[in-house]
């Protein structure tokens, strides 16, 4: 596992904790929270199978920096654009 990969391990769990937290404290449903809480769990899911960093679209690097902005992220900066910008 990667440095980058360790250090985006611990801030998702720590960030999990809190949105179950939050969850478990919501007077109003879910909502937005559940969808984190389930972005959150799927970037430790791509940590733990290898797969952490890596485009889901194109399979490229997200690169170091949009990974430490948003350590959840699924696609790479090309790809998550909407088309035609």
């Amino acid at each position: 596992m990667t440095p980058l990969a360790i250090e985006a391990q611990r801030r998702l769990e720590e960030h999990r904790a809190a949105l179950q937290r939050l969850l478990a404290a919501a007077a109003e449903g879910p909502g937005e929270v559940a969808l984190e809480l389930a972005e959150t769990q799927a970037a430790l899911d791509r940590i733990a199978r290898g797969k952490y960093g890596r485009c889901e679209s194109c399979n490229g690097a997200l690169g170091r920096q949009r990974l430490l902005a948003l350590p959840a992220a699924r696609y790479c900066i090309g790809c998550a654009a909407p088309a035609g910008r």
